[in-house]
């Protein structure tokens, strides 16, 4: 990855003026030092770039440097030149010890001190644009979905391999379009973390979006971004009672989500509705075996059906990642502490999932968490 000029310059060039400054930052320019100034040149001159998401291009550069204490100190010109046979040419003055200079940044700068009479010092060491100090991207990112928000998490390999030089991450999202499974192309910066994980707040159910994340050094330098991910959040719920249908009929069925008002988007009262085991469209009910007290998750709806996530327990809600796509059946399952389901509705050809894990029974209720995807088709449950 290179950075790109105001001016054409080739990798031969740039390399040779790495090699000639070594990669510091403290040669001095002897011009144009005006005869008879006694203003000293301007000392620990350093800068940062502004990332713009576009790795080879920063939208600028913010040049700082030490005050020179004077009381003839009138201002501070700053010198630049896009490569490294071009002269330096003047790119700006200013009073104050910081110069801000937009859009990408030229190859090398310096600054002079100017007295009140128009004399000039000699220049300060000059800083050069050193692509080679760009950090590691991350290599990995992946999700989990919550209700109306996502939380990402990406591999921390930048500042695990550059600690000193690392300043935080930038997190990155556009829309997405699950019907043909690509990200938007227009990007917009959701924020930025010291810490390798980062919380999208505040979103609506059911839109899928893609997410990256790009490692920021000290400097500015933005690295390349980390693969591109995609995530839908959906509603959920904690600890939610089912009675047994043979206990308390009124509150022993079950409906994820009821669009009562055909909308697409999951609306308060629609969500999670406890009902009773002859309410038309619940999902399921509970029924309690007269033969050995055991609890079963009974599907109801005829476009309803289930199946185990996985054989074993599973630690959360969230770790129930992706629904599957087939495997499902109109069949009771009996209800374990620890265990998710995973349901299947299909109703007017379109199929929405939902998972279930039970957190807690007894001979006659089931407590559960929840969550539904309101997108049609998408199998986002948790993270994809």
């Amino acid at each position: 990855m290179r950075f790109a000029s105001r001016s054409a310059v080739s990798a031969a060039l740039v390399s040779a003026v790495l090699l000639a400054v070594g990669c510091q930052t403290t040669n001095t320019i002897t011009s144009p030092g005006s005869p008879g100034t006694t203003l000293s040149p301007p000392a620990s001159l350093s800068y940062e770039l502004d990332p713009s998401g576009t790795p080879a291009s920063p939208q600028g550069i913010l040049l700082s440097w030490s005050d020179v204490v004077s009381t003839s100190l009138g201002s501070y010109r700053v010198y630049s030149r896009a490569n490294a046979t071009s002269a330096f040419g003047l790119r700006g003055e200013t009073t104050s010890n910081t110069f801000h200079d937009n859009g990408v940044p030229d190859l090398q700068y310096y600054v002079t001190s100017r007295d009140v009479n128009g004399a000039e010092s000699n220049g300060s060491n000059t800083v050069t644009v050193d692509e080679r100090l760009v950090l590691q991207a991350p290599t990995t990112i992946s999700s989990i979905a919550l209700d109306s928000a996502i939380h990402l998490d990406w591999s921390d390999n930048a500042f695990l391999t550059a600690p000193t030089r690392f300043k935080w991450y930038r997190v990155y999202s556009t829309g997405y379009t699950f019907a043909t499974n690509t990200c938007d192309t227009t990007w917009s910066l959701e924020g930025t973390t010291v810490a390798h994980e980062f919380l999208v707040a505040q979103i609506p159910n059911g839109v899928a979006r893609c997410y990256a994340s790009s490692a920021i050094s000290v400097e500015g330098y933005e690295s390349m971004w980390s693969p591109l991910w995609q995530d839908t959040p959906r509603p959920d719920a904690r600890n939610v009672l089912v009675w047994a249908a043979q206990v308390t009929p009124a509150s022993s069925g079950f409906r994820f989500w009821n669009d009562a008002n055909a909308n697409g988007y999951p609306d308060a009262g629609e969500l999670g509705l406890v009902q009773a085991n002859t309410t038309a469209g619940i999902d399921f009910r509970v029924d309690v075996r007269a033969s050995d007290s055991t609890l079963w998750i009974v599907p109801v709806f005829a476009g309803d059906s289930l199946q185990l996530y996985q054989n074993t327990p599973v630690a959360d809600l969230t770790s129930m990642h992706t629904a599957p796509t087939s495997g499902y059946l109109p069949d009771s399952l009996q209800a374990q502490v620890g265990f998710g389901y995973v349901f299947s509705r299909r109703q007017g050809g379109v199929v929405t999932y939902s998972a279930l894990r039970v957190t807690a029974l007894s001979h006659q209720y089931v407590i559960f968490d929840w969550s539904v995807q309101s997108a049609p088709g998408n199998t986002d449950l948790s993270a994809p």
